[in-house]
């Protein structure tokens, strides 16, 4: 899975370079990364790293993780040196256990990513997902359902060990090719 991964996303990138650009990181992230009891993070399918520099600019250290070279030679251009970039599969990806103090993920459903992800938190530490969900409105045509969330599934995902700050359904930003809803939650670990 990880090479046909790795090329769709390699495709994608080299055929949109806006992908890569600059992006303001999400309102989540803006939010609650003052809330992480210490400043290493995760982003995990980081792309063009909007959350990993974001991040890096109020002094964390950052593992930023993604399949593709592309994205994180990217990264590492902008980066002004404490983001450790690592190309992985994040089918199989295993992050540090009980290290971080913020966990971001957005734009990128793996649900399997998220409960091994859960692990990787400190006390206290603050998850963050946002992604799409499933709605009559979602103007993409053929959206695959398995990457897609159902009604409150992120809530239920995190109601086991974890404190909702904050969960909320929006329509994506104006920038994007599709008219899509997300969801969005903050939760701390308890």
């Amino acid at each position: 899975m990880a090479v046909e991964d790795r090329e769709k996303w390699e495709s994608k990138y080299s055929q949109n370079q806006g992908l890569l650009e600059r992006a303001e990181p999400s309102l989540m992230v803006k939010k609650y990364y003052a809330l992480a009891p210490n400043k290493e993070a995760l982003d995990l399918a980081c792309g063009g790293g909007r959350h990993a520099l974001f991040l890096e600019g109020r002094g964390f250290s950052i593992d930023a993780v993604d399949i593709s070279p592309t994205a994180l030679a990217k990264v590492k251009e902008r980066s002004k040196g404490a983001i450790d970039t690592i190309e992985a599969d994040l089918d199989a990806y295993q992050p540090k256990s009980n290290h971080y103090g913020l966990i971001v993920k957005t734009n990128f459903l793996d649900r399997a990513l998220i409960e091994r992800a859960k692990g990787a938190l400190q006390a206290g530490g603050v998850f963050i997902v946002e992604t799409y969900i499933e709605d009559k409105e979602n103007q993409k045509p053929n959206s695959n359902s398995n990457f897609l969330l159902k009604k409150d599934e992120l809530t239920k995902i995190f109601q086991d060990g974890f404190e909702v700050l904050e969960y909320k359904t929006f329509w994506n930003e104006s920038y994007e090719k599709y008219k899509m809803r997300k969801a969005a939650i903050a939760a701390r670990r308890l």
